[in-house]
């Protein structure tokens, strides 16, 4: 016996009733309102109504069995007897979500038709949204890796296309720097390169230039090795201009010596206005270097390198040279000074300076570019024997020149003469104008004019009392060697028109007609140039 229930009597057969235990409380669902608690109510089956408005009954196929009633065995069980027909049990419906509640059908009154019946929504009637699933997510996962690959290769193709293009720039534009360069250098057949002249002249107005003199003297041997240090402030560039010995420099009394015996004679200011007057600068200072400090220098920067076009011995009796022939020769100081002061038995001047150049570009290039670190290494030699240059100034000079030389902005130009020491007309137009040319500011306030002289004549006496004239006058004298023989007519040039008064008075000076007087270029770097002719004849 099942312990909840209790016993309450017995019915009229004697079987115990018991009391029914109360039903198991089930919290309901708070979405949907509870359903209505079974009433026991059991619907008869309606078959509809007859004409006469009565219900009808079973039809014609269905008889009514009376052994489908249930029947109750003497011991008050289901069973009954020999005829003894269980009765089917309903089919329960399949539970329906959310739950339905039961509402009672009304019984239709008689002689209504039948009512509608109350329809039966089941929820395979309606349509619910899908809920995301692992393999919805998957498939999604999916597309997007197939999508970020597809962008990944148009990306990639992208790319390489954009390569490609960049690829064609560059060998265009290699390509046509190529062809640039050989044009300027005038390598390209058929074509001709720009005017040398116009390519390497100075943009059009005054520029600015910081020039110093160096003399190298040679205390084993004698002699001296001269050069010009040039820093264009303008156009931010540097020049080695190297001059012979045998450049003839004026005097103040008008007559001229070789470079290298005003040197010795006329010390190092004598000098320097003397270079001043021919070649129409304004040179800063002077710096004397002695060979044994071009020896500390270069050790100081920790050796050089040249491309060296011979070999130097040591000395006459050693085999092996002090210096190896070859590109990029390592050279400390003593090799250094043998390979800037070494020439041949016969050998021209002009071989001697252009090693005398490489030595000093290639000591501006391990020359620091920092004005103080220069000036330190000047202050560490210990040689400044010109009071118009001190260590300072020296040091900042060369620290320009080295940022040049570092950077390939750096050329070294040789001046040709004449055998009677006056310069050539290249010189004059290469060199004097072009690295030294326009970029002087012309003499200072107050100074003498410059007035070149060549003489055309043949003869020396005309030549001599022309430049006593010309100096008589208060001009500054520039000698121009000799303009050739036969020179019938006597010419006086200037290039500026702000000289021409200047030159009509020269021609008056030296009793010329103003009819001499015209423009025309000159290799001479004067103010004004004269021309000696047959038709001159001293006052």
């Amino acid at each position: 016996m099942n312990e909840e229930q209790q016993l309450v009597g017995y019915d009229a057969y004697g079987r115990p009733v018991y009391a029914a235990a109360p039903p198991r409380q089930q919290p309901p669902y708070e979405p949907y309102p509870p359903q209505a608690p079974y009433s026991g109510q059991v619907y008869e089956q309606q078959y509809g109504y007859d004409p006469s408005g009565a219900p009808a009954g079973p039809g014609p196929h269905e008889q009514y069995d009376p052994y489908d009633e249930p029947y109750d065995g003497p011991h008050g069980g289901p069973y009954g007897g020999p005829h003894q027909h269980q009765q089917p049990q309903p089919q329960q419906p399949q539970q329906q979500w959310p739950p339905q509640q039961a509402v009672p059908v009304p019984e239709p009154r008689r002689g209504e038709p039948d009512r509608a019946p109350t329809p039966d929504y089941r929820t395979e009637q309606f349509a619910f949204l899908d809920q995301p699933d692992e393999e919805s997510d998957d498939v999604i996962d999916w597309l997007k890796f197939t999508e970020s690959r597809t962008e990944r290769r148009e990306e990639a193709r992208r790319r390489g296309r954009n390569r490609v293009v960049a690829l064609i720039v560059v060998l265009a534009l290699f390509v046509a720097g190529g062809v640039g360069y050989l044009w300027y250098a005038g390598k390209l057949p058929g074509l001709d390169g720009p005017d040398r002249t116009q390519a390497a002249g100075t943009p059009a107005g005054p520029q600015k230039r910081d020039i110093i003199v160096v003399h190298l003297h040679h205390t084993k041997t004698g002699g001296t090795s001269t050069a010009l240090l040039v820093d264009n402030v303008t156009t931010r560039h540097g020049a080695t201009v190297l001059l012979p010995g045998a450049l003839a420099v004026p005097r103040d009394d008008g007559s001229s010596v070789p470079l290298a015996k005003s040197v010795e004679e006329d010390g190092l200011g004598g000098t320097r206005e003397g270079l001043d007057t021919l070649l129409g600068t304004r040179i800063g200072g002077t710096w004397r270097l002695d060979t044994p400090y071009l020896e500390n220098l270069v050790e100081l920067v920790g050796g050089i390198e040249v491309d060296t076009d011979t070999a130097v011995p040591a000395d006459d009796r050693a085999r092996t040279p002090a210096v190896g022939q070859g590109p990029k020769q390592s050279l400390n100081g003593a090799m250094a000074v043998a390979y800037a002061t070494y020439r041949a038995q016969n050998e021209p001047e002009a071989r001697q300076l252009e090693r005398f150049g490489k030595v000093l570009l290639a000591t501006l290039r391990k020359v620091s570019s920092d004005p103080r670190a220069a000036t330190v290494t000047v202050e560490t030699l210990a040689q400044i024997l010109d009071p118009s240059l001190n260590e300072q100034a020296l040091g900042a000079s060369l620290a320009k020149l080295a940022e040049h030389a570092k950077v390939g902005d750096h050329r070294t130009d040789l001046v040709t003469v004449k055998p009677d020491g006056t310069l050539t007309d290249e010189a004059g137009r290469k060199v004097v104008k072009e690295v030294l040319g326009g970029a002087v500011t012309g003499p200072q306030s107050g100074a003498a004019p410059r007035v070149g002289l060549r003489d055309g004549t043949g003869d020396d006496r005309t030549h001599t009392a022309a430049k006593a004239a010309l100096m008589n006058g208060g001009y500054s004298l520039v000698d121009g060697g000799r303009a050739g023989q036969g020179q019938a007519t006597s010419q006086i040039t200037y290039q500026d028109d702000a000289q021409r008064d200047r030159a009509v008075e020269v021609a008056k000076t030296l009793g010329l007609p103003e009819s001499a007087v015209k423009k025309a270029e000159s290799p001479l770097n004067a103010d004004v140039v004269v021309t000696l002719g047959k038709d001159y004849k001293p006052s």
